[in-house]
This record gives C-alpha cells, structure tokens and sequence, in this order.
C-alpha cells in the first residue's frame, strides 16, 4: 500500500496553483485579444491616434458608434494598460489616450512590429469552433474560404511588411539576386494570398514578370486589386489556379512558394511541378516556418505559436482538401527535405537561416 508524502502533496498542491494561474492568465490574454479585435474593427484605437484624448462620448461620435460600449471598451482597455485614462472621477468626463508602442503595433501596416492580425486571426478561427470541432471528430476539414474575410486579411496584413523586405533580403543573396534581373526573367508565386509579395518583388525588378497560383477566389481578387493599386498589374498575372499545374505556365527562372506550402493538401505533387516548371538554371525557392529540428516538450514561444496556428488554421485548411498530407503549420526540415525527395528532388538547403517568424530553403 502506498502513501503520499506531506512533501509530494506540497508539490502538487503547488502545481495545482501554478496551472491555475496559467489559465487565468491566459484567459486575460484571450480578453484582450478579443478586446483588441473589437476596437480595431470599429475604428476607435484609429480614432484615438488622431486625438490628445477621447472622451466615451467623444470617441462614439466620432466612430458611429454606442457611447455606452464605447465607454466599457475604454476602462478595459485602460484597465489592462493599453490605454491611459486621467483621473477624473466622473466616467461620462474621463479622457482616454493610446498608451506608449500601441500605435506602431496595432495601427502601422507598414511596421514589422504590426501584430494586430494576431486578434484578427483569433477571433476568426475562434466563429468557426463548431466546425473545428466537427473536423477533429471526423478527420475533415475547415478552409480558408470557411474562416472568411477575418482570417483571409489578417494573414496578409500579418506577412505583407516582411514581404515588403524581401528585395533587400535577396539582394544579399547574389544567385538568387542574379535571377531575379535576368532580362524578362518571369517567376511563379504559389499560395501568393494578398499578392504582397509579387508585388514586392516586381517592385524591385522592373524587368521581372510574374505569374500568382492561389486556389482563394477571393484573395486572387484582393491580390489583383493590390497590384493595380501599386501600379504592377501590367507585369503581374494573378490566376485563380492550383499551385501544382505550375509547369503548365512555365517556363520559370525561379518558383517561390512564401509560407504556404504547409498548407497545402498535396506538397509533393507542387514540388514535383515546380521541378518541372523551373529552368535548368533557375531557382525553387520555399519560405516556411523557422521551426526547431525536432519536437520538444516545453518548447519556445514561436514553437508554441506555430502550433497554436497549426491547430486551429493550418492543419484544418490543409486536411479541407482530400486527400491531404496533413502537414500543419509545424513543417520541420526534415519533412520539407522528404516531401522533396518523393518530388525527384535530391536535397533541401537553407538560404535564410531566420527572417522573422520563418525560414528560406532552396530545393535542389
């Protein structure tokens, strides 16, 4: 017969707090995500960087908005310190102000430091638990198309700054440089999403053409009204089109696929496309997640974000089309280099070893 010590019950007791606090404070983080969703969708944070302080009623004018949720959302977020409030002690009087760094991260685009399609992200997956939970009880799916405009946005709102320095990243890359201004070089951009990374690029290269696979009708659209707006559209093709009929556009001199060929249902297939859509002297390029080698328990924040991504967007997108890899958003290189082994591939290198969130490799 076994017994516990009084030392073993300290232990767990102890445990048993720490894990409370845990979720508790995960909890207030999921608050102010949801939070922080709210008051971008509806203007206000946007609102406030325009003014030396808002009152509820003030801010709900300016936005078309209710001044009594107006005036929640405010102590809320002053509550949880991403607002500062003054200290007047009628409510309907108190005066709100962003707090220091809140600008820069939920407001510029243009930032690498932009994080608040991070809320976005949350908030869509969060409206499509039911057929979440459906998928993981049959082994089914939930698309990007199902996840909707919240989900579509945030992801290329979240990678378009980081696609903006794409061009100086190749740049000190001289091969991949040289290919890049071939004269009339054309390039293929698999899964391109809101196109930002085309349009980066054709920046760049003014010689450079490019030609966009993505199975999103929607985004395909985004993406083509991106690149009218940036004044590119003459020398980049958007076609609604899966990334694994490549070659039957090439040739190309390089084909890239930026952060999306986890998602995809058949990986092998795309790569033994690009295999045949590349010239002999060209370039296959993948940027994916800058995952560890190998899984470990009690791992780093990004591998915790990867899986956070790969559990309720990644993994359900890519198992939304059958038959399906099911790769998830935790790509490992050792996975990368099998997938392009079975592709008539014979290696994987990695040009970049970190860039942000994710990792360049070449296939050769």
């Amino acid at each position: 017969m076994s017994t516990t010590t009084e030392s073993e019950v300290k232990t767990e007791t102890g445990a048993t707090a720490a894990f409370a606090d845990r979720i508790m404070e995960a909890t207030l983080g999921w608050m102010d995500l949801m939070a922080v969703h709210l008051g971008s969708q509806l203007g206000w944070y946007a609102e406030l960087s325009r003014a030396d302080g808002l009152s509820a009623d003030e801010l709900a004018g300016h936005t078309h908005t209710d001044p009594r949720y107006a005036r929640e959302w405010l102590e809320q977020q002053s509550a949880t310190g991403i607002l500062r409030a003054d200290e007047s002690t009628d409510p309907t009087a108190r005066r709100f102000r962003l707090g220091p760094g809140v600008a820069e991260v939920l407001l510029d685009r243009r930032s690498l430091s932009y994080l608040e399609p991070l809320a976005r992200m949350a908030a869509a997956s969060g409206t499509q638990i039911d057929a979440l939970l459906d998928a993981y009880r049959t082994g089914g799916g939930v698309s990007w198309e199902q996840l909707g405009r919240h989900a579509r946005e945030a992801q290329a709102d979240m990678n378009r700054p980081w696609f903006d320095d794409l061009p100086d990243l190749f740049a000190g890359i001289g091969r991949l440089d040289a290919v890049l201004r071939r004269p009339d070089a054309r390039i293929a951009d698999l899964g391109f999403g809101g196109g930002w990374s085309s349009i980066a690029l054709a920046r760049a290269y003014p010689q450079l053409r490019v030609v966009g696979l993505d199975i999103d009708e929607a985004s395909v659209e985004a993406a083509r009204q991106n690149a009218a707006e940036a004044g590119v559209a003459d020398r980049v093709e958007f076609l609604l089109c899966d990334a694994a009929l490549v070659a039957e556009y090439g040739p190309f001199d390089a084909v890239f696929a930026f952060e999306c060929l986890h998602d995809m249902p058949n990986p092998v297939e795309v790569l033994s496309a690009a295999r045949a859509a590349v010239s002999d002297d060209g370039m296959v390029v993948i940027m994916d997640e800058a995952t560890d080698e190998r899984f470990a328990a009690n791992a780093s924040e990004l591998e915790r974000l990867l899986y956070g991504f790969s559990l309720f967007v990644c993994l359900p997108d890519g198992r939304s089309h059958a038959p399906s890899a099911a790769t998830g958003t935790v790509m490992r290189p050792s996975t990368l280099r099998g997938y392009a082994r079975s592709a008539g591939w014979s290696d994987v290198q990695v040009l970049v070893p970190e860039f942000g969130l994710w990792r360049f490799y070449e296939i050769v």
